[in-house]
């Protein structure tokens, strides 16, 4: 069936159409003051979507204006976004970690007139951005807002409003204008803009990405069936709600009734509400699964002794155990014949041998591993990112479904996910039902299954194009339609996408050798030394080099245990780092980890390395998403480059 008769033809009617079916389901679970949980009917929550409909509209907002939404993870996000888009408003969203610079840029060049805002904090940005956003006369708030902030509004022309207030206001309008809001929602049409998501950027200057209600609405023809749902289970959220990803999750769970439960990416609160509220579902960037990882990890170290030798036996047992019952079952990627006629005999008796070994590793080292994430767990969904090959096979021995999912904000954002029911190790799934996949060379030829090129998208997911920037827009299209995504990838024997990394992210060295860092940076990270590592081949002017150096932030708690078991003495970590011991044992795990016997080409070694000692904040070397901005951190550390590439 059509997903515009499944789910409705716009957002808003999508939601309407999950209140009339599930009206007393709790749709939306948010922390109170006092530690306690909030709970948000479908009724109430598109009613108050509704209220603040004819709040906008006494406001005089119009059909095709652009609001501001700058606000993190809460329930009042999604029920004014679904109230302005209920009128056909088209909203502009941020975090509230976004700059005054970022603000300045997305709302000026957007022409906001009114912008939703979180908290005072996000209205003192406005109040100093005020003179290059001329359009800018409203702003409205979730929390309350001090007299004084009003005051201070006001003197600039800024009229400052309440959410709540609205709600009540826009609920007597409604009573006094009976209908005119539906009207206004049923007006909609299916290739009505619905947001302009501005990219964090990785690479510098925010771009708009215009999306329509049809290239958010088109994914959830399939998705539904490989993220599956029932009405009033839990899906955790602690993803940026102004993300296309997140805002896709959302979309996926209200369109099967299911309950958004608002938490943060903070190890302490998201462990505590996976917990209490035993959620199925947890979509998370990669950076979230790795640090829970890396958290296991640092708890087994300290324990030490025979725990950790125990621990690591039952992991890497399971690991082995779980890549030989893939390969016999071809639940993994396949680039060509696998020959499976020939080590199925083969292989079958070390699967016998180590099965054993395997539930004795569920019952002592994984039931308690499984706990964390709370009794009802379905499954996670990684994306937003690169999901680290180590880990994924850490979760997957330890019996934890993590389906790895792929897509751009440009693809609104989601291409393809590996289905809960029947995963396949090593790719992102097949593209869903309606999206056209295909991998093409520097020359645009069009290549076969299992042969690495770049990947290109077509169908109703992809975006209308770059708001204001149709230069922009003309180099990431082909003349027939397709997307070019910029990232390189390879297409399986069945059709699944594994990614090689980002052709922006290429390196090309002095010998015309190109590549992809992402592989190398995935296998240095594997250490339990080593947080964080950058590869480079290009100095602190961006001059090619003819090798590699990589940065590297080591992991602080793993470094500081071996200094005191090895009796090196030290002050700080930044001080330990200087140590020439700890630079040889970092230089060691590299040089071991990025070799031949791994696999890698000799051009693809690290010739040298230097260490960082500050961990990677977004805003800062991370965008949004935690996704590495590589040109940030060339700027931040030049003068190592410059160190490190010095004659």
């Amino acid at each position: 069936m059509d997903y515009a008769l499944r789910f409705g033809d716009t957002l808003p009617r999508l939601v309407k159409m999950a209140a009339e079916k599930w009206p007393e389901v709790s749709a939306q679970l948010s922390h109170t003051k006092d530690g306690g949980y909030k709970e948000v009917n479908y009724h109430d929550m598109f009613q108050n979507a509704m209220d603040f409909s004819g709040a906008l509209l006494e406001l005089g907002v119009q059909r095709g204006d652009r609001v501001g939404l700058i606000a993190d993870n809460r329930e009042e996000w999604e029920q004014a976004d679904v109230g302005l888009l209920s009128i056909g408003a088209i909203d502009t969203p941020r975090g509230c970690d976004a700059t005054e610079n970022d603000l300045s840029y997305i709302l000026s060049f957007s022409e906001v007139r009114i912008c939703i805002t979180e908290n005072e904090a996000q209205i003192k940005k406005l109040l100093n951005i005020k003179k290059n956003v001329p359009t800018l006369d409203t702003a409205i708030a979730f929390d309350p807002v001090s007299d004084e902030m009003k005051a201070s509004c006001e003197a600039q022309g800024i009229k400052c409003l309440q959410f709540q207030d609205l709600l009540k206001a826009g609920h007597e309008w409604r009573k006094a204008h009976p209908d005119t809001v539906e009207k206004e929602l049923e007006k909609g049409q299916i290739d009505d803009l619905a947001t302009i998501i501005f990219t964090s950027g990785t690479t510098g200057t925010p771009k708009g990405v215009m999306l329509t209600h049809r290239n958010i609405l088109c994914q959830l023809d399939e998705v539904t069936e490989r993220i599956f749902l029932n009405p009033g289970e839990r899906a955790l959220l602690v993803l940026p709600v102004w993300h296309a990803f997140q805002r896709a999750v959302e979309y996926i769970i209200i369109c099967q009734g299911a309950t958004l439960c608002y938490t943060k990416p903070i190890g302490t609160i998201l462990l505590q509400d996976l917990q209490k509220l035993n959620p199925v579902l947890l979509p998370a960037v990669p950076r979230v699964w790795t640090a829970v990882y890396d958290g296991i990890w640092r708890k087994m170290r300290k324990a030490g002794g025979i725990t950790l030798l125990m621990f690591r036996f039952f992991v890497s047992e399971s690991i082995l155990w779980c890549k030989i019952d893939r390969k016999l079952r071809r639940k993994q990627s396949r680039f060509g014949n696998d020959y499976l006629g020939f080590w199925w005999p083969v292989l079958v008796w070390p699967w016998l041998l180590l099965y054993p070994l395997r539930l004795l590793g569920k019952l002592i080292v994984f039931r308690k591993i499984k706990a964390m994430v709370g009794k009802n767990f379905r499954a996670g969904v990684s994306g937003g990112g690169a999901f680290p090959p180590a880990v994924d096979n850490f979760y997957w021995a330890a019996g934890i479904k993590i389906v790895e999912g792929y897509g751009l904000t440009e693809t609104a954002p989601i291409v393809s996910v590996r289905p809960i029911a029947d995963p396949i190790f090593g790719n992102v799934g097949t593209a869903f039902r309606g999206i056209e996949t295909r991998i093409v060379d520097d020359d645009g030829i069009i290549l076969g299954r299992c042969r690495k090129g770049t990947l290109q998208v077509k169908g109703n997911c992809v975006m209308k194009g770059y708001y204001k920037r149709p230069d922009l827009t003309e180099k990431v299209m082909t003349v027939d339609g397709w997307f070019d995504t910029g990232d390189i990838a390879i297409l399986s024997v069945n059709g699944e996408i594994t990614l090689r990394g980002r052709k922006k992210d290429t390196i090309v060295l002095q010998g015309g050798e190109n590549i992809e860092p992402l592989p190398i940076e995935a296998k240095i990270n594997e250490s339990s030394f080593i947080a964080t590592s950058v590869v480079f081949g290009v100095n602190d002017k961006g001059v090619d080099q003819k090798y590699l150096t990589a940065l590297i932030l080591p992991e602080q708690d793993a470094v500081e245990t071996y200094a005191n078991e090895n009796g090196i003495k030290f002050d700080s970590f930044e001080e330990l780092c200087k140590m020439e011991a700890i630079q040889k044992l970092l230089e060691g795990i590299v040089f071991e980890e990025v070799s031949a016997k791994n696999g890698f080409k000799s051009y693809e070694r690290i010739n040298k390395i230097a260490l960082i000692t500050k961990p990677f904040e977004v805003g800062v070397e991370l965008s949004a998403k935690q996704e590495m901005m590589r040109y940030r951190v060339a700027e931040l550390y030049k003068d190592k480059l410059a160190m490190l590439y010095k004659d």
